[in-house]
């Protein structure tokens, strides 16, 4: 897996700190003027605690997603709040590039059962191509497993409240991989920004499952059963 970003909005703590000031004052946002980073970076984190996120949609992020798999995608693609544009298996002959769990890999049988099947698949989808069968319906046989590229771009509200859902620990291993990532790319453009990307146990004081990790009790533990 490789996340890279490619793109995003420029000084993004500046544009949230004028939207957060436009709703309070009575100068344009042309008028207001930039402060000390960290007055800045103060106020848009009290707006966002007190619950007025909607300005957190002026910044967005556009990463590149490589070597993926097709899981992963179908997961990630369910965040409708957000634009995607993913390598097409219409157009682009599928190389015998493959996603493995770890609960596989470590398991020299279910390995060699896992690989044999890959083998077999590509065999056939190859065979499907050298008659004649066009990509698009040969592509039929191609396991979730296969690798894909995919390039997404989500607002700043869109990332936290994704990555509040992805980042916890019982989140499929792959998907929260590559929200471990796109953390690490956000903290390259500001460690504030990126101190907003954690599980959403973290922002709520508990785990909002009915079973917990470990990493913060279940809500019953913290503020009791009022049902």
């Amino acid at each position: 897996m490789r996340v890279v970003l490619l793109t995003h909005t420029p000084n993004p703590i500046r544009t949230l700190y004028v939207a957060a000031r436009t709703c309070y004052s009575d100068a344009g946002p042309s008028q207001i003027e930039a402060k000390d980073e960290e007055v800045m970076k103060r106020l848009i984190k009290n707006i966002y605690i007190s619950g007025h996120e909607s300005i957190l949609e002026h910044v967005s992020f556009t990463f590149g997603i490589e070597g993926v798999s097709r899981v992963l995608t179908h997961q990630l693609v369910r965040h409708r709040l957000a634009s995607y544009s993913q390598q097409s298996q219409r157009y682009v002959k599928v190389r015998e590039n493959y996603v493995i769990p770890p609960s596989i890999k470590k398991n020299k049988e279910a390995l060699s059962i896992f690989e044999k099947g890959l083998n077999d698949i590509n065999k056939i989808y190859e065979n499907l191509i050298n008659m004649g069968i066009p990509k698009e319906d040969a592509r039929f046989i191609l396991p979730n497993a296969t690798n894909t590229n995919i390039v997404m771009t989500m607002n700043l509200r869109e990332l936290i409240h994704t990555s509040e859902l992805r980042l916890c620990f019982r989140a499929q291993w792959e998907i929260r991989m590559l929200f471990t990532y796109i953390k690490r790319e956000v903290k390259r453009v500001d460690k504030f920004l990126a101190s907003l990307l954690n599980p959403i146990c973290i922002r709520l004081g508990y785990c909002p499952e009915k079973e917990s990790c470990g990493l913060r009790p279940i809500k019953k533990e913290v503020i009791g059963d009022k049902d």
